[in-house]
């Protein structure tokens, strides 16, 4: 009788990518709703169904996790804000890609947003933290980028004048806050703020939001008469 092959098992000598993957996956969830203070590695282990030896041939220690699950949060929407701000597109629209894909990705990834704000409150306790590293590889692009395309709006008189140190985190804000509050927005409507359909709605009323306080008002009656001439 043939004798069967034994079964892959997650592992450095198995598939050590899908080991790795699903302990980022697993982190990522505990630190997001624990904190990295009251994350337990014993969970993280347990969730992504590796023993705890594994978790720590990938990583040696909590903290180091905790820096690999950010780099995962962190690198995923920087390549998609890369993505979107790399297109060839006026500012009007290129803006909108751009807050429409942080949207999307926030959208797919709903924890990421507890995590980050988890970090920030640590930086704010005045501890050492991942921020600073953070801030380096990919918040300061990710605000370069935008402000570059805010500014060339500017220039063009698509955009009314604003402070890009003010209107970047503003902007963001509007895109992240409707997931870290679907707790309390779920209790205010009785509705499930994650459900499909209310994505799709809060979706484009961010884009509806950061065109009205962003696009010029000729800009905006010039689209209108446009598209009035459109239905003639």
């Amino acid at each position: 009788m043939k004798a069967l092959a034994p079964k892959a098992r997650l592992g450095s000598r198995g598939k050590p990518g899908e080991s790795r993957s699903a302990i980022l996956r697993a982190a990522i969830r505990e630190f997001a709703q624990e904190g990295i203070s009251g994350a337990r590695t014993d969970a993280i282990a347990r969730a992504a169904r590796v023993n705890k030896a594994l978790l720590y041939y990938y990583f040696k220690d909590k903290e180091s996790l905790y820096g690999a699950a950010l780099d995962e949060v962190f690198g995923g929407l920087s390549a998609t804000i890369h993505e979107a701000l790399s297109r060839e597109l006026p500012p009007e629209q290129k803006i909108l890609a751009y807050a429409g894909a942080h949207f999307d990705y926030i959208a797919s990834n709903p924890l990421y947003p507890q995590m980050v704000q988890g970090e920030m409150m640590r930086a704010g306790r005045g501890g050492p933290t991942e921020m600073r590293r953070i801030f380096q590889q990919y918040f300061r692009p990710i605000f370069n980028g935008v402000e570059k395309v805010l500014r060339e709006g500017m220039e063009s008189g698509v955009f009314r004048r604003v402070n890009p140190v003010h209107f970047i985190p503003s902007m963001i804000s509007i895109i992240v806050f409707y997931f870290n509050a679907a707790p309390v927005l779920r209790l205010v409507t009785g509705d499930d703020p994650m459900a499909p359909e209310r994505i799709t709605e809060r979706r484009a009323a961010v884009l509806d939001f950061i065109s009205a306080a962003l696009f010029s008002s000729s800009f905006h009656n010039s689209s209108t008469h446009k598209k009035k001439g459109a239905r003639k």
